[in-house]
């Protein structure tokens, strides 16, 4: 593996590529759990490791928060004891009431995780990872595994808990619509290799209109003006912006993946289903 790059701190990263990449990899020698046979990791002129002169920091003090996509909650532990087995020594207690509460797990908090969804444990992951006040949070396809709507809350969750205390965030993903939501910058990883990293729309945008008569796509942004829908999708390898009659805004939505039918002056949608409702998780 040859990586070597730079991003601003209290910034998103988004870490994207084929399966294999590396990109997992990665994570795990930024965090100390793996070591590289050389190389260097500093963040925020902290070296955590160089291998040319034998400094190789512990992952416990690297003030880094990880969170999987398994979730990896202790199983015999309360949602509230998982949170508190994570809290360092040297951290209020209060800090714990306050995820708990600002990740809506107030009324879950003596619930193990067996008996929680898949939505709720991520929650509780991402709070445990939190809890630990880290400057810097690895993600590694933290939503990958759950449903559109779910996916968009805990979004949503991350932006508000890093409003409250800034921290860098590197996150794996192969969701361009989370790309372009989260990211302040994408990095793509082949082989073993960086080939590219920029703002979203430097690595990705292309704003030529497509034409074609049946278009297969994925909805990344939308944006409703008037009787239209102004969306960027993911088609044929590219970004592209789409105009799209207001009236399939329920069939339109980030992640509905879609194929478009022009003809005859209309646009139809095949293929997929209205937006799922949004059920109490």
């Amino acid at each position: 593996m040859e990586v070597d790059f730079t991003f601003p701190a209290h910034s998103i990263l988004a870490l994207t590529g084929p399966s294999g990449a590396g990109k997992t990899t990665l994570l795990r020698q930024i965090a100390g759990l793996a070591t590289p046979t050389s190389g260097r990791v500093v963040f925020n002129n902290n070296q955590w490791l160089d291998t040319a002169n034998s400094i190789h920091i512990p992952a416990q003090q690297r003030h880094i928060g990880f969170v999987f996509q398994d979730y990896a909650l202790f199983p015999n532990m309360t949602v509230l004891q998982n949170l508190e087995f994570a809290l360092p020594k040297t951290h209020k207690s209060e800090l714990v009431g306050h995820l708990l509460e600002t990740a809506g797990l107030t009324q879950l908090a003596d619930r193990k995780p067996h008996q929680l969804s898949g939505g709720q444990q991520q929650r509780v992951a991402l709070a445990r990872a939190l809890v630990r006040e880290p400057e810097l949070l690895l993600m590694d396809e933290p939503f990958a595994a759950l449903d559109p709507d779910m996916q968009l809350q805990l979004q949503d969750l991350l932006l508000k808990l890093r409003r409250e205390r800034p921290f860098t965030v590197i996150l794996v993903t192969h969701d361009m619509g989370e790309i372009f939501r989260l990211a302040d910058q994408v990095a793509i990883m082949e082989n073993g290799t960086l080939t590219r990293i920029g703002t979203p729309s430097e690595v990705y945008l292309d704003k030529s209109d497509s034409q074609e008569l049946i278009i297969f796509g994925e909805v990344l942004t939308i944006e409703k003006q008037g009787e239209t829908l102004l969306a960027q999708a993911w088609i044929d390898g590219k970004i592209r912006q789409l105009t799209i009659p207001a009236k399939l805004e329920n069939q339109m939505y980030p992640g509905a993946k879609f194929t478009l039918h022009y003809g005859d002056g209309e646009v139809k949608v095949s293929g997929r289903k209205d937006r799922p409702p949004t059920a109490d998780r």
